[in-house]
């Protein structure tokens, strides 16, 4: 049954206060709360029991047919809250607006939040990882692109060109995991968005009116920023329907003051996870991450992500890194007190939000603790940032909070005692009351002379006297028993005296618990007023985190302090690449990388498996390293700031498009060539292997010119079109390396080691053999590779052969008949097929074997 199919009149009032919320969520699957449970219904319920393996029932709603329904407990929601938005879906959810105990009739409901994969607010996230939502607003002349990670309060804004692969690579770059366009938008960028990278797109041309978050561009004039702003705003106001205060000011975006890099840099270069099992364990981000606290490992992220370009910052970046080695005693110290700090910037979101319970209190407190060591710390390093202390918010917690409150805010136990007066009042009234209970069961023991008598308590019946069914007959009428509920081995009586007690005693707690909850939103209340300087604290408290962690890893691995020049100089002596050198500490080789002023390119040939793409990597990853203000794994390093890198590493397909190994290699490159300056660094590992060997060959040596003589770029570039290497005497600045290997009785030894020079072998075979391909293959393969080596024998070009098999042996011993031969001469290879071929084949062998 669909909804669209149903006669509203005929509905039930419940179901059709549904029909109504669903009406305004048309694009979300409701989760429509009924007493203990969030229940489904129609369409919703159809998705929902698919997706979450949950049982399809009916529910009456006033029609001859139940409609479809399925349901969830309310208490344990999250779990399957989690699943629908990890595999794309919005998610409404409907709440009762009145307690149903106090209301006549239908209880009101309504939405209280939209949850999708960018407005997530919980305990689910990353807590390394930032939540970014962002909006694209097309201007037609350009893009107006701003960012937040509500769970922060970090927001961004930038302006990009009205160019479609720039503003599609800021949006990848950035791991926006859901993003709202307005109408204008290409729907082709649409479609890239969702298919190609799994973001959730919705298309919106609402704009926030109302001036609540005014303060987020209090000093900008710019209507475009203002606009881009509003309508970011104006989404997650619809969807998160609490008070968002705690977003920050807007911080605006120069994409010209970061090293920029796409995805496929990103992925080539093992930045933040591995291209094989896409895992964060052995990427440059699981090397780096040294850090104490999520703030610092976020900001670490950042930065790997986005290189500086800021000479004044990368040098202060050093300079802190010097100073933390240095004074390694109070580091160590600063590290200690940095480890307990919880997530600030998460925890004032849910102060913020109104989300919060007892338990993020509780975390504030402790972190809040720490403050004066790390601020005493961080003066004794003369760090050019503190912190704030905060020892009024922290007396404030310590006595107020209990250290053993439940993570719900409506069942008491939140406040400590000594707090507030008439609490404590009220406690003791609740203590001395059940004092009197259990003092109440010993008499009414010694009263009846029932042993086994007990005084109980349950929900439904409230205080109860419980007596055996053999005890029943002990009971007088004078005991004043009134029997209230009878089972099959027992019954249960009160009396008028338990009857007043359980009136001061359910009295008490429920007034206990309205005044604990009172008082734990006025706590909360407070606890706003230092959203601010607990945002500021935390930005401090990340920085501290991340070049702490830079420095241990520095000081664990023997780094060493980049000199950044103002000339075209790249030379660093003895470089490994960080996490290569990591896994494979003993047997890794250091190599040095030199380019001077007057050489833009390193031609780089040499084996297979040598380690040519390792070498081009730790080129690239040096510099990110450098770029982000930290040391870099070498004995020396002197580089120049730069301001792109461009990388084509790997021959995979583009699979999603359809396109093939070539033609992504031919547009990696051209992006390269149509965007880099000679400020940029280019990395080209085997370009134009995809196609033919003259066609691959010629386009490179065509890239190598024009990257020489226009672009004048510092590039590496790897080939094993071994007569490109002829290059370097009309080319003066390209230059030929190699990484050499030993050959001896037939065997390859890699030696990983660069040297000046070319090589005018590649060693496939080798590489082959090494791989275990069958004996016979090889020496095939050295015979072929012997004519193509004499090509101007051209009678000898196309010798093969046949099958591998040496059949001049065979006629030794048989001069006159061979049966596998006879066979064979009867075959046509151009006239079978596939399936034909491999069946004539298994026959010959056969027949050899039994030769």
């Amino acid at each position: 049954m669909k909804r669209s199919e149903v006669d509203r009149n005929q509905l039930s009032p419940m179901m059709r206060q549904y029909m109504e919320i669903k009406d305004k969520y048309e694009d979300s699957i409701i989760f429509f709360r009924l007493g203990d449970f969030y229940e489904m219904f129609f369409e919703d319920a159809l998705t929902a029991s698919k997706e979450l393996e949950l049982a399809l029932t009916g529910k009456q709603a006033g029609l001859a047919e139940r409609v479809p329904m399925c349901g969830i407990p309310h208490h344990s929601y999250q779990t399957y809250l989690d699943k629908l938005i990890d595999k794309g879906y919005k998610v409404a959810i409907a709440e009762q607006l009145q307690d149903p105990k106090e209301t006549n009739g239908m209880v009101d409901r309504d939405v209280i939040q939209v949850v999708t994969k960018g407005t997530r607010l919980d305990y689910s996230l990353s807590e390394k990882d930032n939540n970014f939502i962002g909006n694209i607003f097309d201007f037609e002349y350009c893009y107006g692109v701003s960012f937040t990670d509500i769970s922060t309060g970090q927001f961004y804004m930038m302006f990009l060109e009205h160019e479609t692969e720039q503003l599609l690579r800021e949006i990848v770059n950035r791991n926006m995991k859901e993003v709202i366009a307005n109408s204008k938008i290409d729907r082709e960028i649409v479609r890239v968005l969702r298919e190609n990278y799994s973001v959730m797109v919705t298309i919106q041309d609402d704009i926030y009116s109302a001036n609540d978050y005014d303060f987020l561009f209090e000093k900008i004039q710019d209507i475009r920023i203002i606009t881009t702003v509003r309508h970011l705003l104006a989404y997650l106001a619809e969807t998160k329907k609490g008070n968002l205060a705690h977003l920050q000011a807007i911080e605006m975006i120069d994409v010209n003051q970061y090293l920029e890099f796409d995805i496929h840099t990103k992925k080539n270069l093992e930045l933040t996870e591995t291209m094989r099992l896409h895992e964060r364990t052995f990427s440059l981000l699981w090397l780096l991450d040294k850090t104490k606290t999520a703030m610092g490992g976020r900001l670490l992220k950042i930065n790997i992500e986005q290189p500086l370009r800021d000479r004044k910052e990368i040098e202060r970046r050093y300079q802190i890194i010097e100073t933390f080695l240095t004074e390694f005693i109070l580091t160590e110290e600063l590290r200690k007190e940095l480890e307990p700090v919880y997530d600030l910037e998460r925890l004032v979101g849910r102060i913020s939000y109104g989300n919060l319970n007892a338990r993020d209190l509780i975390q504030l407190r402790n972190s809040l603790a720490h403050l004066p060591a790390i601020h005493r710390l961080l003066e004794e390093l003369h760090y050019d940032k503190n912190v704030e202390e905060l020892n009024e918010l922290y007396d404030l917690l310590q006595k107020s909070i209990n250290e053993d409150a439940p993570i719900g805010v409506h069942e008491g136990g939140l406040i400590q005692s000594g707090y507030h007066q008439e609490l404590d009042e009220l406690r003791k009234i609740r203590s001395g009351s059940k004092d009197f209970i259990v003092q109440m069961e010993n008499d009414e023991k010694e009263r009846t002379g029932i042993r086994n008598l007990k005084v109980g308590y349950n929900k439904v019946f409230g205080y109860y006297i419980e007596v055996s069914k053999s005890n029943i007959p002990l009971i007088k009428e004078e005991f004043g028993y009134e029997r209230k509920q009878t089972l099959v081995n027992c019954e249960r009586f009160i009396t008028p005296l338990l009857k007043e007690k359980e009136n001061i005693i359910l009295g008490a707690e429920e007034k206990i618990i309205n005044l604990e909850y009172q008082l734990f939103m006025e706590i909360r209340e407070q606890v706003k007023q230092y959203m601010g300087r607990i945002q500021r604290i935390a930005k401090v408290i990340a920085e501290v985190d991340m070049m702490q962690s830079l420095t241990k890893v520095a000081e664990e691995n023997n780094y060493v302090r980049p000199t950044l020049t103002t000339e075209r100089i790249i030379d660093i002596r003895d470089g490994r690449h960080p996490v290569v050198e990591k896994v494979n500490r003993i047997d890794y080789v250091p190599n040095d990388i030199v380019m001077g002023k007057d050489t833009n390119i390193l031609l780089i040939t040499g084996p297979n498996m040598a380690g040519k793409s390792t070498y081009m990597r730790q080129v690239a990853i040096i510099v990110i390293m450098a770029q982000i203000g930290s040391f870099v794994p070498c004995k020396s390093c002197t580089i120049p700031l730069f301001d792109q890198i461009f990388t084509r590493i790997g021959a995979s397909d583009d699979l999603v498009s359809g396109e093939s190994t070539f033609m992504v290699e031919m547009k990696e490159a051209n992006r390269a060539i149509q965007k880099a300056t000679e400020n940029s660094l280019i990395l080209f590992d085997e370009l134009g292997r995809g196609t033919a060997t003259y066609d691959g060959m010629s386009l490179a040596q065509a890239i190598l010119e024009y990257i020489h003589d226009k672009i004048k770029a510092k590039t590496l570039f790897s080939t094993h079109y071994h007569e490109l290497t002829a290059l370097a005497s009309t080319l003066p600045n390209l230059k030929n390396v190699h990484v050499s290997a030993i050959e001896e009785d037939g065997k390859i030894t890699f030696l990983h080691k660069v040297k000046n020079g070319a090589v005018d072998k590649s060693y496939g075979i080798h590489v082959a053999s090494l791989a275990q391909l069958p004996a016979s293959l090889i020496k095939r393969a050295e015979e072929i590779l012997n004519i193509y080596e004499h090509k101007n024998q051209k009678q000898e070009t196309f010798t093969q052969t046949s099958l591998f098999f040496d059949f001049e042996d065979e006629k030794k011993e048989e001069p006159t008949s061979n049966e596998a031969l006879e066979k064979l001469e009867t075959l046509n290879p151009l006239e079978m097929t596939p399936m034909e071929a491999l069946s004539a084949l298994f026959e010959l062998k056969q027949m050899l074997k039994k030769k």
